[in-house]
């Protein structure tokens, strides 16, 4: 009995020093759960003013106008929902915080965007597609600025591949070796280790032709190294990934398949689609948000750490409307800013911000098919080259298409309560691009050359064919031809018939065969350009198209073609699309009496440029046809012929075995 009575008094004052040796390492396992909240915005865009149109916005009222976003209004909101937490949280972006707007014009030398973002709270920022638009330089500009003013978020980005052998992102790659970037960061609240590291995925990075010399390594791979490093390296508890990938709610999503193939993300981040979700999504363990586009709305995730786990508690989309009120410091920092636009930029132009420059009593939207506004675009190009660049004793000079791309187009023309059209409005519309003189100004320039009439044609199968296939901002609006298809014909052979306007404005048959070898001068900016010239490598030569000089040489770089605003002056002048756009509105006259241009009624409605003509008659699938077509046809007609054989001959097995 007193062996018995020994043991158990030994059992229980070791009982303290058995537990200590069992329990988890302080912080790792809380004793109860740790509540946390993301706030979390994507695709910002530079839209630190509310949108739709801005001259409708009224900051010193609430519910009052229809206007949507604005940094100032999610100032209100974030400054509010921290205060209703006792929780600790983090605010995060996931890319494309600049251009979209005229503030990012002057992003190199002021970084309104990250400057605001630090001012407001943002934790950590990565980048996106649209960072690079100004050139690996250009974005070396733009942190450096916020950093050098001491208002710079904490940047991750995981996936840059510097050249080595190139100069031309040495900058970039000075301010990633100064820390400015940093391929991930760890944060430690209350005792948890959160990392967070940053990513641009495969479309995203194909949207960048101005990241050059800078490469993309592959976002999956480079995820496994980051959660490695992270979970094994820095031990932290939590993982979150910012990630300017995508969600396109399709089995191709970027971020869905993100979360599939890598183990260990907590939470992803997502940008680049623009996607509004109204719910998290969940994948492998792994929660999903993206919060849509432009600062419409902002996430807050509220989520719990326990067990070596997190759990999703709560998920609120908070819609950035006109019932919330601006935050008075940040809105009067933004009207600093748009001073400094009005002096720095469209000062030379002799414009302001918030001038008006025409009127509309109808909105111009953009569509998935032929678009007012898109309409309206196209012609603004063919009519401002033609006004700066055309000798009428030389008709070869007259640009006789225009192209302009629904993905470059960023905005509706709208109007809005008051009809009225400002200069910020109207950029908002063209606001992409950087020039390629010596300043590298802001905004896509202008260039033209010529191509045949059957490589018209094949321009024009990229709206019957490619967009389907590649997505909607390939879809191309149109102006001095119209065109008919039949979406029942082979791929890459869907046009019937084409007209062309006349120098007198009438549409007449264009003969797009072989035969025909007179040279067509086409517009575009220079990204849609480009894109023309390489349309054959990813539809296997079908629709190649070679842009040539007036007299049928290739061009060997389409910068030689930026179309030249005053040939007096040394050097190119560029030519500016979004200037050609204010200066089209500005030029029609004034209908109401009211002393503005208005808005011509032909652009209330689509005019018929592209027109389906759907039919199974074999004439209407055959007329015309191209090698394409011809070549399907044989193939029908071998396989039909094969078929028809195959049967024939187990037809009469069958008759054989039945005698």
């Amino acid at each position: 009995m007193r062996r018995i009575v020994i043991t158990i008094a030994f059992t229980i004052a070791f009982i303290p020093i058995f537990l200590i040796f069992i329990s988890p390492p302080a912080g790792a396992f809380p004793a109860t759960p740790q509540f946390l909240t993301i706030f979390h915005t994507n695709d910002l865009h530079s839209h630190l003013m509310p949108y739709a149109p801005e001259l409708d916005y009224i900051p010193d009222r609430t519910n009052i106008d229809t206007t949507i976003g604005g940094f100032a209004r999610i100032a209100t909101v974030l400054n509010n929902e921290r205060n209703k937490r006792s929780n600790p949280s983090f605010t995060l972006d996931a890319g494309d915080f600049t251009m979209g707007t005229l503030f990012h014009t002057l992003a190199r030398e002021e970084s309104f965007e990250l400057r605001l973002m630090h001012q407001m709270g943002y934790d950590y920022v990565t980048l996106g597609n649209h960072e690079f638009d100004m050139f690996p330089d250009g974005l070396a500009q733009i942190i450096t600025t916020a950093h050098n003013r001491n208002q710079l978020p904490g940047i991750v980005f995981s996936n840059a591949i510097f050249s080595g052998e190139s100069d031309k992102d040495d900058s970039l790659e000075a301010v990633f070796q100064k820390g400015l970037v940093k391929p991930y960061a760890v944060a430690v609240v209350d005792g948890l280790r959160i990392g967070f590291y940053g990513i641009i995925g495969k479309i995203a990075a194909g949207d960048a032709p101005f990241a050059a010399p800078v490469t993309f390594r592959d976002p999956i791979k480079t995820s496994r190294d980051m959660v490695r490093i992270l979970r094994e390296e820095e031990n932290v508890d939590i993982v979150i990934c910012l990630s300017h990938s995508g969600l396109y709610m399709a089995a191709a999503s970027e971020d869905m398949e993100l979360a599939a193939e890598v183990p260990g993300i907590d939470i992803i981040i997502s940008g680049h689609s623009h996607t509004l979700l109204e719910e998290p999504l969940v994948v492998n363990d792994t929660i999903i948000v993206q919060a849509g586009r432009y600062g419409g709305a902002i996430g807050a995730l509220d989520f719990s750490f326990y067990g070596g786990k997190i759990t999703l508690q709560d998920y609120n989309l908070i819609k950035i409307d006109d019932s919330i009120p601006a935050d008075p410091e940040i809105r009067a920092q933004i009207d600093r800013f748009i001073t400094k636009i009005d002096q720095q930029v469209l000062s030379e132009h002799n414009l302001s911000y918030w001038e008006i420059i025409g009127n509309t009593d109808f909105d111009l939207p953009l569509r998935l098919a032929e678009s007012p506004v898109g309409n309206f675009l196209a012609d603004a190009i063919r009519w401002y080259v033609n006004k700066h660049d055309y000798n009428p004793e030389d008709p070869a000079t007259r640009v006789q298409m225009a192209i302009k791309a629904n993905g470059v187009i960023r905005a509706d023309i709208l109007k809005g309560q008051t009809g009225k059209l400002a200069v910020a409005d109207v950029f908002r519309t063209l606001p992409l691009g950087i020039g390629m003189d010596e300043q590298n100004t802001p905004g896509y320039p202008l260039v033209t050359c010529y191509i045949h009439a059957y490589e018209i044609k094949r321009a024009l199968e990229v709206i019957t064919t490619v967009y389907p296939l590649r997505g909607s901002a390939y879809f191309l609006q149109l102006s001095g031809v119209k065109f008919t298809y039949n979406p029942y014909r082979v791929p890459f052979d869907r046009v019937t018939d084409i007209r062309i306007q006349s120098e007198y404005g009438v549409y007449v048959p264009l003969d797009y065969s072989r035969a025909n070898e007179n040279l067509y001068r086409v517009a575009a900016n220079i990204y849609e350009a480009t894109f023309l010239q390489v349309i054959g490598d990813f539809t296997y030569d079908i629709l190649t198209i070679i842009p040539k000089d007036r007299h049928g040489n290739p061009i060997e770089s389409l910068l030689d073609f930026r179309v030249d605003a005053n040939p007096r002056e040394p050097g190119i002048q560029e030519l500016k699309e979004w200037i050609a756009l204010i200066r089209y509105i500005s030029h029609f006259s004034d209908r109401t009496g009211n002393g503005l241009a208005d808005i011509p009624d032909h652009y209330r409605n689509p005019e018929g440029r592209i027109m389906a003509n759907a039919s199974v008659n074999p004439i209407s699938l055959l007329y015309r046809g191209t090698f394409v077509t011809w070549a399907a046809f044989a193939l029908i007609l071998t396989v039909s012929g094969i078929v028809i054989l195959i049967l024939r001959l187990v037809v009469g097995r069958v008759k054989r075995k039945n005698r």
